[in-house]
């Protein structure tokens, strides 16, 4: 980094707190933004605001949009009795890629871990059983990852949905264990959601 490059090295730490970004990409990436023409460099910071003041929570599955209600949500044409839940949005695109699920979502942001300080609380576990509680829902699927804290956020769900009588279903994985759903390929997703197994 550039001797008394304050700026650049603010830059740098910026993109080195983002997930997956290690101390020598966020070096290239603070480069490559101030090697950018202004007009580029506004356009992206533009954009960065934009997203940061538009976006918020479906007040429905807690998916990110733009709207009060998600697409997926005010969809008449999806199956809203059956609710796929999944830790991130990002696994959300990952199913939808398949083009094999027809019912809605819900998102947790997150997963319950005791080591990292997140319970329940931290993630919209409320906000799903409210829409359980409210009635017309026959499935559950839980598509959370197949790691620990997976598991563990799918067994907790599970429990608490028991009491309501509708069926919890896991995602049958062909995916290695403790890999990431939104790594997984759409033929993988496709036969996990074919062969999903009761809780």
């Amino acid at each position: 980094m550039a001797q008394g490059s304050t700026a650049l090295k603010r830059l740098a730490d910026r993109f080195s707190r983002m997930p997956g970004i290690g101390r020598k990409t966020a070096q290239r990436m603070a480069y490559y933004i101030i090697s950018l023409p202004k007009e580029e460099s506004a356009a992206l910071a533009q954009a960065i605001l934009d997203a940061s003041e538009k976006v918020r929570r479906c007040s429905v599955c807690c998916d990110l949009t733009e709207e009060e209600i998600c697409p997926i949500c005010a969809d008449g044409r999806r199956d809203h009795g059956t609710i796929c839940v999944v830790e991130q949005p990002q696994d959300l695109l990952a199913i939808e890629r398949t083009r094999e699920f027809r019912g809605v979502y819900h998102v947790l942001h997150g997963a319950i871990s005791p080591l990292d300080g997140i319970g329940p609380e931290q993630i919209t576990v409320k906000e799903l059983m409210a829409r359980i509680a409210a009635g017309g829902v026959k499935e559950v699927i839980m598509a959370t990852d197949s790691d620990t804290e997976g598991e563990t956020t799918a067994l907790y769900l599970s429990r608490l949905i028991k009491p309501f009588a509708v069926k919890v279903t896991r995602l049958a994985y062909g995916i290695p264990v403790g890999s990431d759903l939104q790594y997984a390929d759409e033929v993988t997703l496709s036969r996990a959601m074919e062969g999903r197994r009761d809780m």
